[in-house]
Parts: C-alpha cells; structure tokens; sequence
C-alpha cells in the first residue's frame, strides 16, 4: 500500500480523537474531531469506530498515533526506548490491519532512577523538527494532561520527563476544597504571574495548594482570581523542574490556549518560549512517517 498517495491520519487520544484526509503533496483536505477517545471505545469495538472515520473521509489506509497504541486502545504497540527518531519508530509500526492500518508506537525511558513513556507527542515533536519549526538540539515542552518536558539531539528524542500538572488542575476542579473556585477561565495575568513565582520556588506543593484557600477566606486575595493563580502555582512548579534539563531558549508546541501559560511561566523564569501549533507538527510528523513506509 503506497501512503504517500493519500491516507487518513488519526490523532487518537484518551478523551478525544482527531482525523485528517491527507492528499499526495501531504496537505490535508477534510478533517474532524470528536470525543470518542479510547476510553469511550469498548474492547472489541474499534474496527467500528475506525469503519466510521473512513465513512467520514474516505476509504483509504490509515496512519494512528496516541493512546489507540496502548493496552486499553485497538491493538498495543509496544514502546520504543530513547533516544528515537523516525528511523525508529517507522520500524517498529504495529499493523492493526496489514498493510491498511499502522500504529505509531510510544516512546520509553528507563534508567536507574527514572522510568517514563510518551504516546502521541513524539509524532508532533519530531514533525516540528522535521518542518523546521523547532531547532535539532534543545530543550522542548508539550503541555497537556501529562506535560512533557524533551531533550532533542540531532533531531531525535535523547530524553524526556513527564509532568501531571493538567491532571492535577482537573483534579482539583472536579473535587476537593478548591473545587468551587476553579471554574473561572485561566488568563496570563497578575494572578496566574503570581501563582508562577510562587511555583517557580519549589517549596512543598500540598502547603502552597492550602494557602490558596487560606488567602481567600483572610482577606489576601480575591477569589475570582483562584483559578488563574492555581494554574500558575501548577505550571510554575512543573516549570521549575523542567528547566533544569537544558539551557538556552525553550520550544513550547502543543494546542495554543496551552502554550500560551507555558510560554508566560518560561519567560517569568527568565528564559526565552517560542510557541508552535501542535496540529501542523503531528501532520508533518504523520507524513514523515508515511514516506518510510516501504
């Protein structure tokens, strides 16, 4: 099956799912999203939902990247350990439908004192290094519910670190003594600025999380302000760590309502963000793969 001449290629996450007709020339024509991510896919049920994408786009093979590869998505790829690059990760495609529908396998690290995986961001990274967008060597971060914070060398993936800061925030809006001052749309403001400096200390998270409660209820702050302050306080500490990988300026590349907070919080830290759109580096990714399809 020749790719090039024209595939779908699937974003696939856990809560959501995004899918783009790409022609020859790798410019995508129609496209969708929905919010059938593989948590809403009962076991055995995926042929059908992906049965329903070519209804919508046409009956063409497939490439899929994300959380679709993985034990509760339609069939497991397994990891592939850093450092990667495209080289690697065609190698290692996993073939839901032979030579119809290839999975993008994850990425791994494993070390004495660190253990982590990633599935999905690789393609919009390395697609960023491929279009040009991001420098071969540096520092990236993927924010999302699982913020990734990348080593890049030579255009592969050296090393990364995972961060659960946008799990966190859900978790607190959803449940807990915060929960009913969340609700508020984050904004880059005084607020969010401030949560970010306090962040950027690294003092103990659950005592800075209380004292916003605290702040509230003495008269200290105004609760409207809650939910951009907390956002910042998270993003600030994940912040805090993810820069001690690497120097110089920091790509940030995902959805833009996120990489604005990062790329506010960097530049309180003193450091230089660049921001990428994550939707045109995963097509450049999908399509890189696609051409080392033999």
């Amino acid at each position: 099956m020749n790719f090039t001449a024209g595939f779908i290629a699937v974003d696939w996450g856990t809560t959501n799912r995004r899918a783009y007709r790409l022609g020859a020339d790798g410019r995508h024509g129609a496209e969708f999203e929905d919010d059938q991510g593989v948590l809403s896919i009962a076991a055995g049920e995926f042929p059908a939902a992906v049965a329903i994408i070519r209804e919508r786009l046409g009956d063409l093979p497939m490439i899929l990247a994300g959380m679709v590869g993985s034990n509760r998505g339609w069939v497991e790829a397994p990891y592939v350990p850093c450092p990667a690059g495209f080289g690697e990760l065609a190698s290692a495609l996993r073939w839901a439908e032979p030579g119809r529908a290839a999975i993008v396998p994850g990425l791994s690290l494993l070390s004495e004192d660190r253990a982590d995986v990633m599935r999905g961001e690789e393609v919009q990274l390395l697609g960023a290094v491929a279009a040009g967008s991001i420098p071969k060597d540096g520092l990236a971060c993927h924010p999302g519910t699982h913020n990734k914070w990348v080593v890049l060398r030579e255009g592969r993936i050296a090393s990364f670190r995972t961060v659960m800061t946008g799990e966190l925030f859900n978790d607190l809006k959803r449940g807990g003594i915060l929960a009913d001052w969340l609700g508020r749309e984050v904004e880059v403001g005084d607020a969010f600025r401030a949560g970010v400096r306090q962040g950027l200390r690294g003092g103990a998270m659950g005592a800075d999380l209380f004292s916003v409660r605290a702040r509230i209820l003495l008269g200290r702050a105004r609760a409207e302000d809650a939910s951009s302050f907390t956002s910042g306080l998270l993003i600030g500490a994940d912040v805090h760590a993810g820069l001690a990988d690497g120097d110089g300026p920091v790509t940030v590349i995902g959805r833009p309502e996120l990489t604005r907070l990062y790329a506010a919080a960097i530049a309180e830290a003193g450091r230089t963000a660049c921001e990428v759109d994550g939707e045109a580096a995963f097509l450049a990714g999908i399509v890189e793969i696609a051409r080392r399809i033999s």
